[in-house]
């Protein structure tokens, strides 16, 4: 999945900075990843620790986690469902009738194919769900495995907060729902869908990662039709993009970010937080290390990272191919 932020490509640089920080022996520690977005990290982290506790805003990314790292058993009719689900008749639903050109509006996120593709699987998704036909645990997998493949046919250029005048190759595909992999273990993993700064309160762990909003993009509004399909309930969509009400993070706001990350440090029963940032952030490196140094020991680490790009470098405040990509890191004293 596309996605503003994703840590894939940094896992290495992220493992090693915690390895250096808090030893290579991971497995009696307990791991927060306290802004998930799609999970990579608690994904990457959750073989090697005791217990991941997963938490982030959008309710996309909390079905994401719920499948990725709180699922921890076989699904073995997993195949039979995926393959009822591809074989399923079309229908015209709330994706067809609101998000795309022949259902009745001008937006074109998806071909009129696909839109009723997801409106029929994610029908029957919910329908087993009902009836108790399907676990959580295969809700969740199957609901990711929509999310996914929606996501590989969409008519975007990444992110939602717009959609193309004409459908691009991949936008004509018909969509094949694929399944979600995720790793099994016998552990029990947590995941959260609440704000960062009120579930701090309530939780307490060993290490905190933590990668919020850097600029003032709002995911809400960014992602908003993949919170559509995974809530998929009725409302009215507003404006040519066809928004829902959305959360908004005060990460994404210049004049309240720096309160509520203080805020978050200062009530984070961790002893080893991670930050991940940026040379583009709301928040200069100065900025955080006055703030971090405040609670214990601080560092840094930073490596050159080849930016996200989801528009057109003339429409781009920040034109450079790479940003910094900092690692700031604090041993807090409890």
């Amino acid at each position: 999945m596309n996605y503003i932020g994703s840590k894939s490509k940094l896992s290495s640089f992220i493992k090693e900075t915690v390895y250096a920080t808090v030893g290579s022996d991971l497995s009696t520690k307990v791991f927060c990843d306290i802004f998930a977005g799609t999970g990579i990290v608690g994904r990457n982290f959750k073989a090697e620790v005791k217990t991941v506790i997963a938490n982030d805003l959008e309710y996309y990314s909390y079905v994401l986690n719920q499948n990725y790292i709180a699922n921890s058993n076989v699904l073995t009719e997993a195949t039979s469902y995926i393959e009822t689900l591809n074989n399923l008749p079309l229908k015209k639903g709330f994706i067809y009738k609101n998000y795309c050109r022949k259902g009745g509006t001008d937006r074109n996120y998806f071909s009129a194919v696909n839109a009723q593709k997801i409106d029929a699987i994610r029908q029957q998704i919910a329908l087993w769900k009902k009836t108790n036909t399907i676990s959580d645990e295969m809700y969740y997998f199957l609901l990711t495995s929509l999310l996914e493949s929606a996501d590989k046919v969409a008519n975007t250029a990444s992110v939602y907060g717009a959609y193309l005048k004409k459908l691009k190759k991949t936008a004509q595909k018909e969509l094949q729902l694929m399944p979600a992999t995720f790793l099994l273990d016998n552990k029990k993993h947590q995941v959260y869908n609440e704000d960062s700064n009120i579930l701090i309160k309530k939780i307490k762990g060993d290490i905190l990662y933590m990668d919020p909003p850097y600029n003032a993009r709002q995911y809400g509004a960014n992602y908003h039709l993949l919170n559509t399909i995974a809530k998929y309930n009725e409302f009215v969509p507003k404006g040519k993009t066809g928004l829902p009400d959305y959360n908004k993070s005060d990460y994404c706001s210049k004049p309240k970010v720096k309160s509520n990350f203080e805020q978050l440090i200062k009530d984070a029963n961790f002893k080893y937080i991670f930050l991940s940032y940026n040379n583009e952030g709301l928040m200069s490196v100065a900025e955080i290390k006055t703030i971090m140094s405040k609670y214990g020991k601080y560092s840094l680490a930073k490596t050159d990272y080849k930016r996200f790009r989801a528009d057109k470098a003339e429409n781009r405040n920040h034109k450079a191919s790479t940003t910094e990509e900092y690692l700031h890191i604090l041993i807090k004293n409890l």
